[in-house]
């Protein structure tokens, strides 16, 4: 793990060189996903953020290691940013006993509650209210600790947010809910599942939560952005909304690309690529004098290692015995 929290100290340039470092790790990892997902050892589905990787970088730069992380289905940059443990990331995508969830859930049940990373659960919306519910045990505790929900924008259209985010604002909860918007729910976008007059953190306004809209691509901005946000909802003021305009690069779900399909054109997908938080974060260190190119090259030389090393180790672990399929289904005492 790279630890993104800065101190009170640390330069502008620092804090771009750690969310530079934390982007460029989360799309290494993707990208070698989808390069061996052809293979078929990988046998479950996988929703990649390439393209989407400042959000999770600057979100999770802003919390504490003992602050609170859950998503959905599009979660390996959750996770990682997060803190998760890459091996045992990869070893759950290969379906092995060494698995954060010891093979069971695959790509979209990952969990590390080490890190702070409570879990990930496909059903859209579904973890909202478990977050939701983390937030109200640390109120009633009082823990000084902030829950983050991440969703996606068609998450907002289920019944659940909507009871979740009257029940944070009722009792003024601690959480941030982070809303990923990267235009589509699969293949269906916006104009066709919400009116046009209204953005999607107006409708969390609507519930009396402090709620914001900002680019999702501009890492810095929304670390800055998510850091206030925490220290709000940390100090007992209430719950927060962040929408966060971002864009995924490929398929909804898989490894490759799906422009060709229709429902999105080449030119959108193109505009959304110079748009690009790696690049465009380089690009800023570079015009102020201040890109460590060596310190960058030595990051990707690691991470490039850390990736071969988990999927080798992935690969020799053992699949989980026939033995112990029953096992994690029951609670302790009430196995038949």
């Amino acid at each position: 793990m790279i630890d993104l929290a800065p101190s009170s100290t640390s330069s502008e340039t620092e804090l771009s060189h750690r969310l530079l470092e934390s982007m460029v790790r989360i799309r290494m990892i993707e990208e070698a996903i989808a390069e061996r997902y052809s293979a078929q050892q990988m046998r479950c589905p996988v929703h990649l953020s390439i393209g989407q990787e400042a959000a999770s970088a600057g979100v999770c730069a802003a919390l504490r290691h003992t602050d609170q992380a859950m998503s959905g289905h599009r979660s390996h940059a959750h996770y990682l940013a997060k803190g998760g443990n890459l091996r045992a990331m990869i070893a759950e995508l290969y379906g092995r006993e060494t698995g954060c969830c010891k093979g069971r859930g695959g790509s979209m049940h990952l969990v590390d509650v080490d890190a702070g990373f409570v879990g990930a659960v496909p059903i859209v919306g579904s973890t909202i209210p478990i977050a939701t519910g983390l937030a109200f045990a640390d109120r009633l505790l009082r823990r000084d600790r902030v829950t983050v929900a991440f969703l996606g924008e068609a998450a907002t259209e289920e019944g659940v947010f909507h009871e979740s985010a009257n029940f944070a604002s009722l009792h003024q909860l601690p959480i941030v809910y982070v809303c990923e918007n990267n235009l589509y729910s699969v293949y269906s976008p916006l104009e066709v599942r919400q009116p046009a007059h209204r953005e999607v953190f107006e409708v969390a306004a609507g519930h009396g939560i402090r709620s914001r809209q900002i680019d999702g691509n501009d890492p810095l901005a929304v670390y800055h952005l998510m850091k206030e946000s925490v220290a709000y909802a940390r100090s007992g003021e209430g719950p927060v909304f962040l929408e966060l305009k971002t864009y995924r690069w490929r398929e909804h779900c898989g490894p490759g690309f799906d422009n060709h399909i229709g429902y999105r054109t080449e030119a959108e997908y193109q505009a959304w690529r110079e748009r690009d938080a790696v690049a465009s974060t380089e690009r800023r260190l570079r015009d102020a004098g201040a890109y460590d190119e060596e310190r960058i090259d030595r990051h990707r030389e690691h991470v490039e290692g850390e990736i071969i090393e988990a999927f080798a180790a992935a690969q020799r672990a053992p699949f989980p015995a026939g033995s112990t399929l029953m096992n994690h289904v029951y609670s302790e005492g009430s196995h038949p």
